[in-house]
């Protein structure tokens, strides 16, 4: 396990390097000069000159990429060219609500998904089953982009029960949350009933049946055990989609994340924050892959990753 770990670190580190450049990369091919933005039309030759100088806009390229990854080995990411602080400082503020609203997500869509999905395995063909294939079907199809605005306008607008926007107490997290858990409990939901019913046609399902343990325990205790590896994978995946789906969700709702953070340094042309915002994201991406990994061979003592 541990030569496994440490190629997947190796693996990852490659990853985020590659990450890094491609993002520096479109950013400074993307149409549009953060000089222009910052000193308006208005502004002189000279003076726009003078600030293309003063942040490194004016160097080579090539240096300025190279320039970039020798700021990533120390841990430095750069500073804002509109706000002047640390990208790292800027980071730090945002990453607490974006952790705190793609744990909320997470938490609402186990609590839909595995109630679903497990009905729908053990009362298959019956209502239970056709409730939820119709959530599943309905959350898949429906994008975040159109889930918010309705969820605003039904609970916030029409009945007024829930903030519309911002991060003020519980209440304003119930929207974004329900709006990135449902998409997320669509899927598990499915993938909780085609694993469970899978595994409940096994030898040792019957045999523990032939023990004379009760359903609820062989359900429980076997069935989902072992019907819980590649649910498992999925849900790993979805949880580093969390981060990236947040950012749309976080714009909607005016949450104060990094998605929120994220879209505001594209429109300015704040190159270090929208570089440090994506290398964020990305290595939580990576980081969470890993985990589940271990996760899944924890689950089936079966697999020898270390081999």
């Amino acid at each position: 396990m541990s030569r496994f770990i440490l190629a997947r670190l190796l693996t990852a580190c490659i990853v985020m390097l590659g990450v890094a450049s491609l993002v520096f990369l479109l950013l400074h091919l993307v149409p549009g000069d953060p000089v222009d933005v910052m000193l308006g039309e208005a502004a002189t030759v000279t003076n726009r000159e003078a600030l293309r100088h003063q942040l490194g806009l004016d160097a080579p390229l090539l240096w300025q990429w190279g320039s970039y990854l020798i700021k990533l080995l120390h841990l430095d990411l750069g500073v804002s060219i509109h706000t002047h602080q640390p990208v790292a400082s800027l980071l730090a503020r945002r990453i607490p609500a974006t952790v705190i609203l793609a744990a909320a997500a997470f938490l609402v869509a186990l609590c839909i998904a595995f109630p679903l999905g497990i009905g729908a395995a053990l009362k298959r063909g019956g209502a239970a089953d056709r409730i939820a294939m119709l959530f599943s079907v309905t959350g898949v199809s429906i994008p975040n982009f159109w889930l918010g605005p309705l969820l605003i306008l039904l609970f916030s607008y029409w009945l007024g029960w829930l903030p519309v926007s911002g991060m003020d107490g519980w209440p304003s997290l119930v929207l974004p949350s329900l709006t990135l858990g449902t998409t997320l409990a669509a899927l598990q939901s499915r993938m909780i009933r085609a694993s469970l019913l899978e595994v409940m046609n096994e030898d040792y399902i019957r045999a523990a049946r032939a023990r004379g343990l009760g359903e609820r325990a062989v359900v429980l205790q076997h069935g989902l055990r072992n019907a819980l590896l590649p649910v498992v994978t999925v849900m790993g995946l979805q949880l580093g989609a969390l981060l990236t789906g947040a950012v749309i969700t976080e714009f909607i709702f005016d949450w104060p994340g990094v998605g929120q953070l994220t879209i505001e340094a594209i429109h300015k042309r704040d190159y270090p924050v929208v570089q440090g915002c994506i290398l964020f994201i990305s290595a939580a991406y990576v980081a969470i892959n890993l985990l589940t990994d271990i996760t899944y061979a924890w689950l089936d003592p079966r697999i020898r990753l270390d081999e």
